[in-house]
């Protein structure tokens, strides 16, 4: 899948509309008991409603005619009460639904925000999180009416549409086929609004993502933005994707809003048509005024249901599109996950082997090729070369966070394709570049690393990497509440919170991905005495451009040109005078 940003629409998926829609209605088989419920309701609601005309032309033509009032009187009493009934009925079933369509909504966000932390890192390579975060909110959102619209608007409506055609044409086929003479019209307009609306609205779901994932991005680099004075800039951009986002769904609206109309004259012509027949055609001798003014209701109760399904159907082709959006993330399947017969892999001591391994992102250009070596338990290797040489590429291979295409990775002998990756890699301490703080307190922050370790093991891991002093300067200590990403804190603070996260899980194997880039020489220092200790007695790969970080390292692998150009230790590679010699000497002359 190619990078996907702001600046281009998202690929369209469509499942079908129908295939999406029973998909999505599946989710309310799990309420079988409170659906039951609410079709009973319903259907006494759908019966006195179709009943209520009855006893107008009951009332009409066999009381007021005859002038029996008490009788008149007995029946006003009677669909009252049957009335009363009926609207709490109609509330009752409001609340049951609008109970399940929530649960519903939370099954769906929880079900896509677990699928997404399963899928590898190519899936979020591949997009901006705003367009990930517009499905799990906007998206799973815009789906409440539909789901509580097909039990509570689409059977009762559909239901009711039925029975009083079927009354109509029981009273008087003549009268009925009048009244209803319009409908293919009506069904050939509904299609051809459908088929391009759903477009539209397809459009406007790639619209609303492409300003969710700007202004994410947006406000995550506000700190870029303002030094380099580029609020104009960001501004036009956004007013751009603002228009565009406005336009698409005009353009949806417009299309839709049509229905409306359709319904209005068909529902006009219809009218017109039954007194035209009525009174012109079979004349007021064969019609009852009772039957006229019955006829009058019935019409009004089919195309009320009409404009109650077209809305309901304006909500399908508005929302189906979300639907698949959601769906198709969900159907994504995790390019990294466990076998069909993964083993646990057990309490390891460190033995790490590269085998012929080859690499490359994206199919073409080969990162790693045909690398080879082996890692004895305890053991330090430094990772050194230029930017893009392959030094972290290494070590996600060991993490799994991508699969090689040819070779094999292995840890103590296994195959880190054949074991789960959680017994891999809660035995694997990762400090990445990338220091995220999350929302909470410091003592949060570290315990990450590993969620059941004590205060006592939060602070020595802090004292360890020299973080203990900082955190007790701060207002509330390790209680202190940290905003997104740690605002408030330098950088160096956030990469020493960092470090003691990754030393507090107390790993197997440890990786250091840039470790000390962010902090200060004075504190450098202080942090390798930490870092000293750490490394002992554990596998360790350290990636560093500062040389002088890893001179006591193990051995040094000099990553270029899609494998390892030299190996050995500090002393031995500068004895070479090969290029690890030149790195070292360049390095120097910058100081």
């Amino acid at each position: 899948m190619g990078i996907n940003s702001y600046k281009e629409d998202e690929q369209s998926v469509s499942a079908g509309k129908l295939r999406t829609l029973l998909r999505l209605l599946s989710y309310l088989l799990a309420y079988k008991k409170e659906i039951i419920l609410v079709l009973l309701i319903m259907t006494f609601c759908v019966i006195v409603s179709l009943v209520n005309p009855l006893l107008i032309e009951a009332a009409i033509d066999n009381y007021i005619t005859a002038g029996d009032m008490p009788g008149l009187f007995r029946l006003v009493l009677f669909a009252i009460l049957l009335n009363l009934l009926m609207i709490g009925g109609i509330r009752l079933r409001m609340y049951i639904m609008a109970k399940i369509c929530n649960k519903i909504l939370v099954t769906i966000r929880q079900e896509l925000y677990s699928h997404i932390q399963t899928l590898d890192l190519s899936f979020f390579d591949s997009r901006p999180a705003g367009k990930i975060l517009a499905r799990i909110i906007g998206d799973i959102n815009s789906l409440k009416d539909v789901l509580g619209n097909f039990v509570t608007t689409l059977i009762p409506d559909l239901t009711t549409v039925l029975a009083v055609a079927v009354i109509m044409f029981v009273k008087n086929p003549v009268l009925a086929a009048a009244s209803l003479c319009s409908l293919p019209f009506m069904m050939i307009c509904l299609w051809l609004i459908q088929v391009y609306s759903h477009r539209k609205w397809q459009d406007f779901r790639k619209k609303s993502s492409n300003l969710n994932a700007f202004i994410h991005e947006d406000m995550s680099g506000m700190r870029i933005i303002q030094s380099f004075s580029a609020e104009e800039e960001t501004s036009r951009t956004f007013d751009d994707l603002l228009n565009a986002h406005r336009n698409a769904f005009k353009k949806a609206v417009l299309l839709c809003d049509g229905i409306g109309s359709v319904i209005d004259l068909s529902w006009g012509v219809g009218i017109a048509a039954l007194y035209f027949v009525g009174i012109r055609i079979l004349g007021t001798a064969s019609v009852s005024i009772g039957t006229f003014i019955a006829f009058g209701s019935y019409i009004g109760m089919f195309w009320n249901p009409i404009m109650n399904l077209s809305n309901f159907y304006n909500q399908i082709i508005t929302n189906i599109a979300a639907a698949e959006r959601i769906f198709e993330i969900l159907d994504t399947k995790a390019s990294i996950k466990d076998a069909d017969e993964v083993s646990e892999l057990p309490p390891i001591k460190g033995q790490v082997s590269f085998s012929h391994v080859t690499f490359s992102y994206d199919g073409e250009v080969k990162v790693l090729n045909d690398v080879s070596f082996h890692i004895k338990p305890g053991e330090t290797i430094a990772l050194v070369g230029p930017t893009g040489a392959g030094k972290t590429t290494i070590v996600n291979l060991i993490s799994r966070f991508y699969d090689v295409q040819e070779g094999i990775v292995s840890i103590d002998g296994y195959d880190v394709k054949k074991v789960s990756i959680q017994s891999l890699r809660r035995q694997m301490g990762i400090m990445t570049q990338d220091n995220f703080l999350f929302s909470g307190t410091v003592k949060d922050n570290i315990r990450y690393g590993k969620l059941d370790a004590t205060d006592e093991e939060i602070i020595s891991a802090a004292k360890a990497v020299h973080a203990h002093e900082f955190i007790c300067r701060l207002e509330k200590g390790y209680d202190t509440v940290l905003s997104e990403r740690g605002g408030g804190l330098s950088v160096g603070q956030k990469q020493l919170l960092a470090f003691a996260r990754t030393m507090v899980s107390n790993p197997d194997i440890l990786i250091l991905d840039e470790a000390t880039s962010s902090i200060d020489t004075k504190t450098e220092l202080l942090v390798q005495e930490g870092i000293d200790a750490l490394l002992k007695g554990r596998t360790s790969f350290v990636i560093a451009h500062r040389l002088s970080t890893i001179q006591k390292a193990d051995r040094i692998f000099v990553i270029d040109q899609g494998g390892i150009i030299e190996e050995g230790s500090a002393s031995q590679l500068m004895a070479k005078k090969g290029a690890y010699y030149r790195l070292h000497t360049a390095q120097m002359m910058t100081f």
